[in-house]
Formats: structure tokens, C-alpha cells, sequence
């Protein structure tokens, strides 16, 4: 890296991308961030082993620690990566992540496809996520979904379905969700309660659904901000006390 960056975004799909953009813009106005990206062909396995592993390749040529953020897979893949390689990462910040790190939207996909058409289902996952949409835009976002089922890494399939209990996190944890996300309900988000340690956060944005990031990213933005500005007050004074 030529100029590192201080914190990491991690994107798990090309298709979703761009309900992270208006966040990413926010931070990068007092941060200096990057964004990584995982992407794969509809013919390749999808495996968060060999994402972990390339995450590691990059980061390993950077000199210090990092902040990183993802959101809903982004955010299991940051989470995984930390458990295993934690003298890499200087905090963990989920967006949309419950207490079962590995819940995402594809998750109720799958449960419902034994049931409903593919077209049927993915015109109720527009409304779980975004709510009440015009014609065209439902489209579009059908064709996003529909995109992100073929193209994106995530844990489940039609055969089966990952579950990723929670723990203690040997950084400083952020998570993030919305009241009104029917993907990550407000009891998934509390499940990390117990599991929280001094300094950690757990916040709510009043609304906005799954990609509530994107319709308030402001508000999110300024929140994730001063998390981190929370813990370089914390290493201010220990390194005073140290002194």
C-alpha cells in the first residue's frame, strides 16, 4: 500500500454496492478509507475460507492495524477475519449483523424456496428490505437481489444454511442495525449484549430498514466516527499513564 488507509470496507458484493456509497462518501470526508472487494463468477464456490485468506494477502502489507466495516456478509467476513487474525485489525465495525453473524437477507431467501417462485420471492424481499417502492424501482432492485443471489459470496444455498454463534471480539466492537430491519431484528442485535466488552457499542438508527446505512448515512457515519474517536482518546491516555 502507498498511502494506507485507516479503515477497510469490506464488500462481498458488486451488486450492493452502491446502497454503501453514501456512507463510504461521509467517512471518507474525515477518514482515509479503501475499499476491498470479494467477487466471483456464478461458476466458482463460494467459500469464506479462501475470502479470509485473500483479505489476509492484502492486509499483511500493511504496517499497522486497521479499522474495519462491513455490512450484513461484509460484515461476517470482518468478523471471521478478526477471530482468526486479530493483531491485524484495530476495531470491528458490522452494519446489519445479529447476534448469528452469518443472518442475511439470502438466509430468508432460501427458507422461503420451497414454497414460493423465485420472482415471487424476491418482489417480498424488496419490500422486507427497502419498503414501499414504485414499479420500476422494485424492478431494479429485483434485478440487484437477483444479481447478488448469482454473483455474491454468502454461506447458504439451497442444501444449506450456516449458523455463526456469537462471542467475544479481541477488538473493539461496533454494531450497528435498525429497528425496523426484518433481516436482523432487534432481539438478533441485543444477542450481542452479553458479549460486549468495555468500550464496545451497540446502536440503533430508529429506522431505515437493512441498508439503513444508505438512507441515513450521515447519522450512521457520525456514529461510527465517534466510536473511533472514542478509542484514540482511550490510547491517548494510556499512553499518558504510561508516561
Amino acid at each position: 500500500m502507498s498511502q494506507q488507509p485507516d479503515v477497510i470496507w469490506l464488500n462481498t458484493s458488486s451488486s450492493l454496492l452502491c446502497f454503501a456509497q453514501p456512507l463510504l462518501c461521509e467517512l471518507s470526508h474525515h477518514v482515509s478509507i479503501a475499499r476491498w472487494e470479494y467477487t466471483q463468477t456464478q461458476d466458482e464456490a463460494s467459500s469464506l475460507d479462501v475470502a479470509i485468506q485473500l483479505l489476509h494477502n492484502y492486509l499483511q502489507s500493511s504496517n499497522q492495524p486497521v479499522h474495519l466495516i462491513g455490512h450484513s456478509t461484509g460484515g461476517l467476513l470482518g468478523l471471521l477475519y478478526t477471530r482468526r487474525y486479530p493483531e491485524q485489525v484495530k476495531s470491528l465495525t458490522l452494519l446489519a449483523v445479529g447476534a448469528d453473524a452469518a443472518t442475511d437477507w439470502q438466509a430468508h431467501y432460501y427458507s422461503h424456496c420451497p414454497y414460493l417462485s423465485r420472482q415471487k420471492i424476491l418482489n417480498t424481499m424488496v419490500y422486507n428490505l427497502f419498503g414501499y417502492q414504485n414499479e420500476q424501482t422494485i424492478q431494479r432492485l429485483e434485478r440487484l437481489l437477483e444479481q447478488d443471489l448469482d454473483c455474491s459470496l454468502s454461506p447458504h444455498s439451497l442444501f444449506k444454511r450456516l449458523s455463526v454463534p456469537p462471542s467475544p471480539v479481541a477488538v473493539p466492537l461496533m454494531v450497528c442495525g435498525s429497528r425496523d430491519d426484518i433481516i436482523v431484528e432487534p432481539d438478533a442485535l441485543q444477542g450481542w449484549q452479553p458479549f460486549l466488552m468495555e468500550g464496545d457499542r451497540l446502536w440503533e438508527c430508529q429506522k431505515g430498514r437493512h441498508f439503513f446505512h444508505f438512507f441515513h448515512p450521515k447519522l450512521v457515519a457520525e456514529q461510527i466516527l465517534d466510536f473511533w474517536q472514542s478509542l484514540h482518546r482511550s490510547d491517548s491516555v494510556c499512553r499518558s499513564l504510561k508516561v
